[in-house]
């Protein structure tokens, strides 16, 4: 969900060419999509906070619209922290293209972070349902703003996010000859993705926009 960041090998999650030779092995179909990206992979940011905000304003909106009002957000506030976050007010974070409803989850979440109320300091030894458990207690944090958090945050590396919009299109046009699949089917094919189900779904969003995904 944003411009392509150029970083070196090092930056790749630790796991990331194992799970990818898993994959091309395992799925022929999926196989040509990863091998279509070269050496491209997802992009540890490192910073809890900005992931979930900008899970936040791209809840149900399109990758590219996302992105602009992300950018406008950004430069608005001269930067995306808690601090800059808390310090404003919802005005402000509209006139950038938020909804009313969304820049109210983005005060929230900075509350939360300030308040010391999520247990940042216990995500990496939770399991995946606890920490969405936790993380949910903000207000517009759902499941899957939770999941991709996991992924992109945590890098948690077998993560199924079904409610997502772009893995149902990917999956209906690369698995299903463009029909709609429900989800115990899209569970299904995806069983031979495991235990590397989150880079999957990377090399999927990836198949979609010529953008890495990228929150």
């Amino acid at each position: 969900m944003s411009s392509i960041r150029t970083m070196g090998p090092s930056s790749r999650p630790p796991f990331w060419l194992k799970a990818r030779r898993h994959l091309i092995g395992a799925d022929p179909m999926l196989s040509a999509i990863i091998k279509c990206c070269a050496s491209e992979h997802l992009l540890p940011r490192n910073d809890a906070f900005f992931s979930l905000a900008r899970s936040i304003v791209g809840q149900q909106i399109s990758v590219k619209a996302a992105q602009s009002i992300w950018n406008r957000l950004v430069e608005e506030l001269g930067g995306m922290n808690v601090v800059k976050v808390a310090s404003t007010n919802s005005e402000r974070i509209r006139s950038c293209g938020v909804t009313r409803q969304k820049s109210a989850y983005l005060l929230d979440l900075a509350q939360h972070f300030q308040d010391g109320k999520l247990e940042t300091h216990s995500w990496k030894r939770l399991d995946d349902e606890q920490v969405i458990k936790d993380v949910t207690q903000v207000k517009g944090v759902g499941r899957w703003t939770a999941e991709m958090f996991l992924i992109f945050h945590l890098l948690r590396p077998d993560v199924l996010p079904l409610g997502d919009i772009g893995i149902q299109k990917a999956m209906r046009l690369h698995f299903n000859d463009g029909d709609p699949m429900p989800e115990n089917a899209m569970r299904a094919r995806a069983e031979p993705w495991r235990p590397w189900r989150s880079v999957a779904v990377w090399y999927l969003w990836r198949s979609l926009d010529p953008q890495p995904v990228d929150y």
